[in-house]
């Protein structure tokens, strides 16, 4: 089967660029919301929701006649990303809370962008003081170039070049979360006009970096079928020498909190692994992913079976050369990035696991268990 054209790849990348470059914040996730509801708007097999803590879900018109049939799974990724909230300008200075992890030492002296209300334009600024102390958010003092239409609710992000590719690499403002649900919607295009996928469904969840406060509500607010199973997308922390940047997307086994369903795990890693033997070229990685916390603990502490497909990340958070800085050295903010290849084949992996996780010709682990016992139990003296 042959992959997708050169005009697709590109499409694919816009979409990209201008999921990861929407401003947004963990609460204030509407840029990114509205792009999800002009993608849904075109698709009239489609049905767009909103729980009641707003998290997205976009699923075919007979999603719930088919989950009678199959288990539903949902393929998830949230919208937010760390980012300061306007509480209150006063002339040319405002005052900002931070909402998300970044080590303090990236706040000095940092530029920063404020935008207006509307999100149609943005005024300069420099942080010029750090409150670390502050509850339950950081604040920073931060000085306008100029003074500007901005007030309290108005968001603000780290100042940077307009987002690109190039040599390979998407860099962004934030490609930790939107470049996920960029993917999960290209990929959804396809499974969507599946006859065989009524059941599987889009999740996207509000105030992520927060302490998951939208997949929180989604788990225990009737959100999700207790049948439901999850594949959560993230832009995980990369590792240079044990999850690298364009090695292929990720199957994530689990985070510094928990290991995720054992059962699914496994299940999208064999996938993946045969789908890599039937598409040369095709990468993929499995690795634990230790630099984070995700969503799929988050839903697996509530009882679901859940687990991870993940992007290598540079610069996560916009921390550039994290252990340097962590080591003494002088830090910057930086645009996060991640490779364009990765991308492509998260896209590629999701369509595979979506068709195939219910499929026939899979045998359940313990099938294998039971061969070996039969086949060579004898040398322990024992009769099958």
């Amino acid at each position: 089967m042959a992959g997708p054209g050169k005009t697709e790849l590109k499409r694919r990348e816009r979409m990209l660029l201008e999921f990861a470059s929407a401003p947004v914040a963990a609460g204030h996730e509407g840029a990114v919301e509205s792009l999800v509801e002009k993608w849904a708007a075109r698709r009239r097999n489609l049905v767009l929701e909103r729980d009641r803590c707003g998290n997205l879900i976009v699923r075919r018109r007979d999603f719930r006649k088919a989950c009678r049939r199959t288990a539903p799974l949902f393929i998830t990724a949230h919208m937010d990303h760390p980012a300061f909230v306007v509480l209150s300008v006063s002339g040319k200075e405002a005052r900002l809370e931070f909402r998300g992890g970044v080590h303090d030492q990236y706040f000095k002296g940092a530029r920063i962008e404020i935008f207006d209300p509307a999100l149609r334009r943005s005024w300069p600024a420099r942080i010029i003081s750090l409150d670390s102390s502050s509850k339950p958010f950081k604040t920073v003092a931060a000085r306008l170039d100029k003074a500007a239409p901005v007030a309290a609710g108005c968001l603000g992000r780290w100042l940077f070049p307009k987002s690109s590719v190039k040599k390979g690499l998407a860099r962004t403002n934030g490609c930790d979360d939107a470049a996920c649900v960029a993917a999960a919607l290209v990929s959804y295009e396809g499974i969507s006009r599946d006859g065989k996928l009524g059941h599987v469904a889009l999740l996207f969840t509000r105030a992520e970096e927060t302490g998951f406060v939208g997949a929180i509500g989604a788990a225990r607010g009737g959100t999700l079928p207790k049948n439901a199973r999850l594949v959560c997308l993230e832009c995980s922390r990369s590792f240079p020498h044990d999850s690298p940047i364009g090695a292929g997307p990720i199957v994530r086994v689990g985070d510094k909190m928990s290991v995720f369903t054992p059962e699914l795990t496994n299940a999208a890693s064999d996938i993946a692994e045969v789908y890599r033997k039937e598409r040369p070229g095709f990468r993929f990685q499995r690795k634990l992913m230790p630099g984070g916390t995700c969503e799929a603990s988050a839903f697996s502490f509530y009882g679901f079976k859940s687990t991870c497909l993940c992007l290598p990340l540079g610069n996560y958070h916009n921390m550039d050369d994290i252990d340097g800085v962590l080591a003494g050295k002088k830090a910057k903010v930086g645009q996060e990035h991640v490779a364009v290849s990765d991308f492509h084949g998260l896209i590629e992996l999701l369509g595979a696991v979506a068709r195939r996780l219910d499929g026939p010709g899979r045998a359940p682990p313990r099938d294998g268990m039971e061969k070996i016992w039969k086949e060579r139990s004898f040398v322990l003296g024992l009769r099958p």
